[in-house]
Order: structure tokens, then sequence, then C-alpha cells
């Protein structure tokens, strides 16, 4: 690494000018080739997916996202003359619109059954009109959706309120997420100011982070033309990249100012940080990128693409800390200091390393905590543990519109039709049944009777049949993403319909986005244990060649499992017992979104692993010079903590800064990654994990022979070139 780095640090403009063209290539490219997004919903095996094939096959109309238009009157009937001809014009508009496949209006005759209910509520005050597309939601053109939107608000009238939902509607109300980025970049900025006191110093994280980000931000657009990759893959990548970017050029900026502080030239300063935190930045990236792969392991698509769009974001963030942070370390030269630190070089020369770690609030923190190592290892679990328990509690789903901002036509809809129609509406379940004699239509008849007896059904309507294929639609009588859906959908499968096709050719599949979001669920959270072994082992292994050690990995694999739990138990209380939902305007209480526990722990245990990689890192450097365990934690604690802890700080306000954008499932992630790296960082490795080395002592390094024989070597140990240092005073 320090050769790579002087070559940098020599050749500045060269390595500049190639970052600058290949960022504006990039930009071209991105241009060229459209980013193709594939937000198909696709479980294989799972009866919502048997349910959708069937559909696709003998009702294309029905295989395609159903969005609903809904409309209320403050006076009178939706059934007047005047509201009936305005409504029935816009909805004549909307079915002439590219990839609207149907409108199915109550002023019509189909109208009266279309939803497993009537169109019109009781009161005569609301009604609906749905909307079929040609595709599912994720994969419509934005512009024929918010063409759907537009001609249903024209219809708006004093007195008559329109509003949408559905999938695609929702999807059409996100807001982008630069705003929250430069939220992020912002509250970085200052940080990085009250931890360094210098412009310069300040800016090189930053340019660093957004020269990765960027960089691998429009690698997607390629990416997305050989692997599934949904919307939203860019978002997290954004948030993932920014939140690394920033601390691994932060570790490498400290360490150099560090070098130049003791006397080293601006050269082989640069050369010395690469050695040492550059290393550890090389092996934390690929931690990282380890954990996020392990993604892949649970053979969803969609999961796959939200990988491998953090992965090669993480990668340019690397190249970019590895190669252009040591060019503009080159430009800046000493005015990586601030004015005061270099007026008090030139006039009292170098500073001993050794006597700058003797001083300050975490050397004497490292002292405590050095004296007293049990105990702080008992109050930092007692810290933890409670703020774990939620979990247990812990109920995966899908949030309904319910949780969408109060503003939105979305939320609107969904509570004038919970208020016309019930609460279960807004997620109707399609049993969907294929017939290959009159038995099995009779069989399906008898099982439509029997559906509507069910508790929780609101309502039962059976379409007409087409192609052999029947569908009834069945509409539950709670919300979407309550527990008693999910019962029902279970009942449904396990214990009714399998009554009514017993001795028949019959196949029937419970399908519709409510269901599959809850086989999502039971998906990811069936296959959540061997992900979790999976990263597990990989961190464990990784750590172990790395430090050569048992104890090292084994308390590591401990700790981020233990934030794991906490940042979910957080989350749990957060979101799904509703204790911070309502004041930021996020919603009700509702579950954890279903594809969140795999993401976020892979993007966890990444981060966790950075922050054990560069305290350790330091640990063995000292290990290895003096052999003395205990003065090895403690020197490895007292250099580190201090910009482990500014660094957490910059990820915790990059992640609150998502939260601010309003959208339930990028705030779960913000959240929830926020608290898993304050606790992290200012409980676990500032505390628990030196407390528990000090306890360990030697062992820490301890590797049997015959296995460290064995073993490849993969060390993240310094290099040791030779720095010539400054003359005294400068």
């Amino acid at each position: 690494m320090s050769v790579l780095a002087r070559w940098c640090y020599r050749h500045r403009l060269v390595v500049i000018v190639i970052w600058v063209g290949v960022l504006a290539g990039l930009a071209g490219m991105s241009q060229v080739v459209k980013t193709s997004y594939d937000n198909s919903f696709i479980l294989p095996g799972t009866g919502s997916s048997q349910a959708q094939q069937l559909l696709q096959r003998a009702a294309p109309a029905q295989a395609g996202d159903s969005d609903i238009i809904v409309w209320q009157v403050s006076h009178g009937t939706v059934r007047d003359p005047a509201v009936a001809a305005r409504m029935s014009a816009a909805l004549a508009r909307v079915s002439r619109v590219p990839e609207v496949a149907a409108v199915v209006s109550p002023y019509s005759a189909a109208g009266t059954a279309s939803s497993g209910a009537a169109s019109i509520s009781r009161d005569g005050r609301t009604a609906f009109a749905t909307v079929g597309f040609t595709q599912q939601a994720g994969n419509l053109n934005s512009a024929d959706v918010n063409r759907v939107i537009s001609i249903a608000e024209a219809a708006r009238a004093p007195g008559l309120t329109v509003q949408l939902g559905g999938q695609a509607i929702e999807n059409s109300e996100q807001q982008p997420l630069s705003g929250a980025s430069a939220i992020g970049v912002a509250a970085a900025a200052v940080i990085l100011f009250l931890a360094f006191g210098s412009l310069f110093a300040m800016a090189l994280p930053i340019v660093t982070a957004l020269a990765g980000v960027g960089s691998g931000l429009m690698l997607i657009a390629p990416l997305s033309h050989a692997a599934t990759v949904v919307g939203f893959a860019p978002i997290l990548a954004a948030l993932i990249g920014l939140g690394v970017g920033i601390d691994y050029a932060l570790f490498i900026v400290t360490r150099h100012r560090r070098g130049l502080l003791a006397g080293l030239s601006p050269a082989h300063a640069a050369a010395a940080a690469a050695g040492t935190s550059g290393r550890a930045v090389v092996f934390a990236g690929g931690t990282v990128c380890v954990a996020l792969l392990g993604i892949l392991t649970l053979g969803v698509g969609f999961l796959d693409g939200i990988a491998l769009t953090a992965a090669v974001t993480v990668v340019c963030t690397v190249l970019a800390a590895s190669t252009l942070l040591p060019a503009l370390l080159s430009v800046l030269g000493m005015r990586v200091l601030s004015r005061r630190q270099r007026a008090r070089l030139r006039a009292h020369g170098p500073q001993s390393p050794e006597l700058a770690l003797a001083s300050g609030t975490w050397a004497r923190w490292a002292r405590t905590v050095q004296r007293r190592p049990a105990m702080l290892a008992v109050a930092s679990t007692v810290v933890m543990l409670p703020l774990a328990l939620p979990v247990l509690h812990l109920r995966l789903g899908s949030s309904d519109a319910s949780n969408d901002p109060a503003s939105t036509t979305s939320r609107q809809a969904y509570d004038l039709l919970a208020g016309g129609f019930g609460p279960g509406f807004n997620g109707a379940l399609l049993v969907v049944g294929q017939t290959g004699s009159a038995a099995d239509t009779a069989a399906l008849g008898r099982l439509a009777h029997r559906l509507a007896a069910v508790p929780d059904v609101s309502s039962v309507a059976v379409q007409p049949p087409a192609h052999g294929v029947e569908v009834i639609t069945v509409t539950p009588g709670t919300a979407p993403e309550a527990k008693q859906t999910s019962d029902l959908i279970t009942t449904l499968r396990s214990d009714i319909i399998p009554r009514y096709t017993h001795d028949t050719t019959l196949r029937v599949y419970v399908g519709g986005e409510t269901a599959s979001f809850d086989d999502f669920a039971a998906l990811t959270a069936g296959k959540l244990p061997l992900f979790l072994g999976a990263i597990v082992g990989l961190s464990f292994l990784l750590l172990m060649l790395a430090f050569r050690s048992l104890v090292i990995p084994a308390t590591a694999a401990v700790m981020n499992l233990l934030a794991g739990a906490a940042a979910f138990g957080v989350l749990t209380a957060f979101f799904e017992w509703g204790w911070g939902t309502s004041a930021l305007g996020l919603g009700k209480a509702g579950p954890i979104e279903a594809f969140l526990p795999n993401v976020m722990l892979a993007i966890l245990f990444g981060l966790s692993m950075d922050y054990q990689v560069f305290l350790v890192s330091r640990m063995t450097e000292e290990w290895g010079r003096t052999r003395d365990a205990a003065a090895s934690v403690r020197v490895g604690q007292a250099e580190t903590a201090r910009v482990i802890t500014a660094a957490a700080s910059i990820m915790i306000a990059v992640f609150v800064a998502f939260v601010f954008e309003s959208q339930r499932d990028v705030a779960e992630f913000g959240i929830g990654l926020a608290a898993a790296v304050a606790l992290d960082a200012f409980v676990l490795r500032t505390v628990l994990v030196p407390a528990a080395m000090h306890l360990f002592g030697r062992a820490n390094w301890w590797l049997p022979r015959w296995l460290d024989r064995r073993l490849p070597r993969l060390a993240v140990d310094p290099e040791t070139p030779e720095v010539p240092r400054l003359p005294a005073r400068v």
C-alpha cells in the first residue's frame, strides 16, 4: 500500500486527471447506457408467485398492478348526475393512458362487484374505480402513472375529493434523496471541521467519498443490464457509500496528520499512513463487501441487486481512498494541519507520538478501562441487553399506506377507503384456482361459499372464469399490515383450502400484494439463521487470518451479534411498538419491513468489522513491537478511540439525515444503522471490547501452532518503510 501511495503522491496531477476523466466518462456512459431497473417481486415456489403466474397466463389485465381512484362528496351522494358525469369523463380519459389495461367504474355494470364489495359505500358518499395496469408497479413508465394522477386530480371540485392509492401511485410519490445526501454531507463537514480544525483537512474525506460514491452510483447503469437491480438500490448504495467513504478517508488523513506532527515529511507521512491505516481500509472494505455479498446466499433476485450495487460502491470508495486521497495530500502538503498546529510545529518541533498518547481524554479513559475491566465489561453489557430485549418480539411484514405521510394522496386514499369500506379493503387477497374438470369447478364453488364464513373475512366476490382459471377476491376485516391478516392467509392455506382441494385436481393459491409480502416475510425469516451463520463464519475466518488469533474473531463475532440484537431491539420499539414514529411523521405502529434484517445485518456486520479492524490492528501493531498485552490494548484504544468516535458521529449524521425523507422503509434503515453505529462505537469498541481484551490478556493473540502453519497469510500488520523525519523546526 505504501508503494502505491508514494506513486500517487509523486504523480498527483496524473492521478487527479485520471479520476476526473473516469468520472466524466462514467457520467457520459450513464447517459448513453440508461439504467434498467427491474422491480419485479418474484418469489419462486411461493403461493403468491404461483397465483401471479396463473393470472399472467389467464387474465393479464389482473396480473399487472391494480390501483385505485377514490372519491368522496361532502354533500349528497356520488350517484348525483353532476358527480357521475364528471368522474365518468375522468375515468374514460384514464382508460386511454398507455399501460392502462382497464378501468372498472362504479357507474358501469361491472363496477358493483369489482373488488369483492360494492364500489359505492353504504352511505353513498364514497366510491372507487379500479385501474388495472399492464405491468407490475415497479416496471411501469413513470410518465404514464403521473398522467393518471394528473387526470384524476383534475376532476377535483368544491365538495368533491379525489385521491389515488396503490403501489404505482406510492412509487410516484417517493422523493429523490438528494436532499438527505446533502444534509448528511453538511453534517459530516461540520464534524470533520471540529475534529481537524482545518478546512482543507475537512474537505479531503468529503471529496474522496463523493468521488468514490459518484463512480459507484454511475456504474449501476451497466450493472443493471447484467443483474436484477431494484429502483431503491441506489438509495442504499449512496447511504452506505457516504458513510464508509468518509470514514475510510478520515482514518487515513488522521494517521497522515499524526505523522506530520511527529516530524515526518509529507511524502513519507502519506506513505506511512497508507502502510498502516490504508491497509486497514482495504481489509475493512473487503469485510464490508463479503458481508454484503452474503446476501446472495438467500437466492432472492431483487436482494441480489441491492448487495451488488452496495458492494460496487464500497469498492469504489476504497479505490478513491487508496489512490485519489494520496494525490490530494500531495497537493495540500503541510496545509492538512491547522494553522495552530503548523505554528506549534515550527515553534516547538515534532511531538513525540508516545507523549501525545499519554495525555488527553481518551488516554485517561484507556487507563481507566485497564484498571477496571471487569466492572466496565459488566456495566456495558447491562446497557446493551435491555436494548436488545425487544428483538424477541420482532415481527416482519410490510407497512401499508396508512404509514405514508398524511399529505400524500396514497395516504388520503387509504383513509377514504378504510372509512367507506373497512380497513381490509386496502389489502384484498386473490384466491386463484386452476380447474381441470367439472368436479374441480364444483369444489371451487363450495370453497367460495365457505370463505364467506371464515372469521376475519369481510366479503367474498367470485369473478368470471377465464381459460380454466377462476379468481375469488377475499377482503379481510383487518388492515393489510395487521397480524390478523397474516394469520388469515395462514389459515386459508393450511386449513380451509386443503379441505376443498383434497381428492381433486384443483389447484388453489392465495395471491395478491398482501400475500406476496407475507410470503416474503416468511422466506426471509426462514433463511435468516443461514445468512447470519454465513456472515459470522466468514467474518470470523477473515479476522483469524488477519490477526492470527482465535480470541479476537470470537470476541468480534459476539460483539457484532450483540450490536445487531440491540439495533433491532431499538427498531422494534421505535417502529413496531410505535414509540417514535408519530414524532417523526412516519405513521403508526407496524411491522418491520421484511427485507430489512438481511440487508441491514450485512451492512451492520461490515461496519462493525471496520471499527474492529481499525481498533485491533493498532493494538496488534503495538503487540508486535512490545509483546505487552495490557500496554498494547491501552495504546491501541487511546490512539483509535477519538477517530473511531468521530467516524461514528459522521456515520450517524449521514444515516439520520435519511430519516427525514418521510419514507418509512428508508427511515428504518436510517434509525437502525444510526443506533447500531452509536452503540458499537460508544459502548462496544470504546468500553466492552478493550475491557474484554484486558481480561483475556496475552490470550488475545493465541493461535495453535499447527493451525498457524496451515493458514495462509492475510495480515493487516503495518508496513515499516524507512521514514525520514523533518528537521526539528519547520
